[in-house]
């Protein structure tokens, strides 16, 4: 049987040809194999798919047998803010719907460069309100989101609070971005296993496209955080994003927000979609367990 340091020697082996694609492949090339990719995930049969229009936002429920009426999981997809869900994706996301007992509804925003800011967050935010509009309770909902996506999640509870749209129960970041103006400072930083200083470069142009990349909605670490839910942020201690995820937890906490940073030690970025590692179910495990504390208790489940 493979022991950690196997799973992990090996995930870290096929992290160097992925650095490497997202430094050089094409947007649509890349894209293109994400889609083929798609189609051919098989799912646990007791998780059903199913593609919906949220408001002309083209979105995928993920719904376990066994799930609460009524709770929703609000994901928010990485990828640079240029790719779209991967597969591994949606296995990650399977086991978060699992662990809450929950229908998880995974955003299939716009990209960049074809659409730039705010195309997304505009995406992420009618998403949210279309699950208002069919009767989800915001105490009922959660929002989670890895890198691209925990940057999509804290620009749009931002966002809904300044609109004054109720915001959900909790939300949690995994390996976040909360700087896209901070590019100049990381491009001598070689040493992420994931994320390549070219590949960062390329997505946060295609990303800002000539806005301020100080713009509080597109780098979150300038905004107002008063007034937002509970908030869990996971970064790994290989990963040039941890010091994003501490600096968004420390401007969450001098507004007074409720917060939980979680460093895992020589983890890289969005280490939870290698499902194998101890260190991912691990923080999976927390994750759900943060989010249940701060969801409405729960109905009986179905299923």
């Amino acid at each position: 049987m493979p022991t950690n340091s196997d799973v992990e020697q090996h995930a870290r082996a096929q992290l160097r040809l992925a650095r490497f694609m997202s430094a050089y492949l094409p947007f649509s090339l890349a894209n293109r194999l994400l889609a083929q990719a798609r189609q051919r995930v098989r799912l646990p049969s007791t998780v059903r798919r199913e593609p919906v229009d949220a408001d002309g936002v083209r979105s995928e429920w993920l719904i376990p047998a066994r799930h609460v009426p009524g709770r929703v999981l609000l994901y928010l997809h990485g990828g640079g803010f240029v790719l779209g869900l991967s597969p591994q994706h949606l296995h990650m996301v399977t086991v978060l719907a699992q662990l809450l007992e929950a229908r998880a509804l995974l955003v299939d925003y716009r990209l960049a460069p074809q659409h730039p800011f705010p195309a997304a967050l505009e995406d992420c935010v009618t998403a949210y309100r279309w699950l208002l509009r069919h009767g989800i309770h915001p105490t009922e909902i959660a929002i989670a989101g890895d890198s691209a996506g925990g940057n999509l999640t804290i620009a749009s509870l931002m966002k809904l609070r300044d609109e004054g749209t109720e915001l959900p129960a909790a939300a949690a970041c995994l390996s976040p971005v909360g700087d896209l103006a901070a590019g100049k400072t990381r491009q001598h930083r070689t040493d992420d296993p994931v994320l390549h200083p070219r590949a960062m470069a390329r997505f946060d142009r295609s990303y800002v496209n000539g806005h301020d990349p100080r713009h509080p909605l597109i780098s979150p670490v300038y905004g107002d955080w008063h007034g937002l839910p509970p908030l869990l942020f996971h970064a790994g201690g290989d990963e040039i994003l941890r010091d994003d995820a501490e600096r968004m937890a420390a401007a969450a906490q001098a507004a007074g927000v409720a917060v939980e940073l979680t460093i895992f030690p020589q983890m890289w970025h969005v280490w939870q979609l290698t499902l194998e590692l101890p260190q991912a179910q691990a923080s999976l495990q927390a994750i759900a367990s943060f989010l249940l504390r701060h969801l409405a208790p729960a109905a009986q489940p179905t299923g």
